[in-house]
């Protein structure tokens, strides 16, 4: 991740890629925010903004003194889905046009590995 986004950008886009890659599932139970500052090394405040961030979302539900724990249904994990797949097309798109390659190049090289991807 970037060192210019915020630590708890990075924390809430860490869960939702757990979330993607069928890592986590609703009802997981997070560690405390607490917990998540010791392991990471962060002030404590920052993991709250990340806890904050993530409920506001609405992918974690956190129940008074129950702790926090991961929500999804379908139209969250859709949002989450869309959200990550345009940010890295997005992403590639601007590193493949700043090193000079045309749309076709693009195209040519995504056919051509998109398969190769399947075999390795």
């Amino acid at each position: 991740m970037n060192n210019r986004v915020p630590v708890y950008v990075q924390i809430a886009f860490y869960v939702k890629q757990q979330i993607l890659l069928g890592k986590v599932s609703s009802g997981n139970p997070l560690p405390s925010r607490r917990e998540i500052a010791a392991q990471l090394n962060i002030n404590p405040n920052t993991a709250q903004k990340a806890f904050k961030l993530m409920e506001d979302e609405g992918y974690v539900i956190t129940n008074g003194n129950q702790g926090s724990v991961i929500y999804i249904d379908e139209k969250v994990y859709s949002r989450i889905k869309t959200e990550l797949t345009q940010n890295m097309v997005k992403d590639f798109i601007s590193a493949a046009k700043a090193i000079g390659l045309s749309f076709k190049d693009v195209i040519d090289l995504v056919s051509k590995y998109w398969d190769e991807g399947e075999n390795s």
